[in-house]
């Protein structure tokens, strides 16, 4: 489980010289003369964080859980680091905004230390994303995949 970030450059753009200069002297296969035109990279991870799955699956993939990427608005980032912290200060609101999911390679579905931990590294990530400066900039993706 993922979220990663999508960026556009474009080699015209004066800020981006350097950077796509440097993604064309690296790629390891060369560019075959093609400029980049997204820069893409991971921004979080989750590994067996059934409710947080669920919440995206629920909130951003209108409820189909087909291993797609969707793309996730920052309201929804905000909205699920909100839930989360309304969580950890009451844990009685676990089921009803955060409740587990089953399924496939899913671990535990107890309101345990496990539980609370996804939560507070899932307030900790989203806490970095929603701090960068250039997160308008991107466009953010969900993934999961089993």
């Amino acid at each position: 489980m993922y979220l990663q970030a999508e960026l556009y450059i474009s080699e015209f753009d004066e800020e981006n010289k350097a950077l796509v200069e440097s993604i064309k002297q690296t790629a390891p296969r060369g560019l075959n003369g093609f400029t980049p035109k997204n820069l893409s990279f991971e921004i979080a991870y989750w590994r067996k964080a059934n409710a947080i799955h669920g919440w995206f699956v629920r909130n951003v993939q209108d409820g189909v859980d087909e291993c797609q990427t969707s793309y996730v608005p920052l309201e929804k980032l905000e909205e699920l680091k909100e839930n989360c912290e309304k969580v950890l200060a009451d844990m009685s609101k676990a089921p009803e905004l955060l409740p587990s999911t089953s399924g496939f390679f899913f671990g535990s579905y107890d309101y345990d230390e496990w539980y609370i931990s996804d939560l507070e590294n899932t307030v900790e990530k989203l806490d970095k994303i929603l701090k960068n400066p250039n997160v308008e900039k991107w466009a953010i993706m969900y993934h999961a995949s089993w």
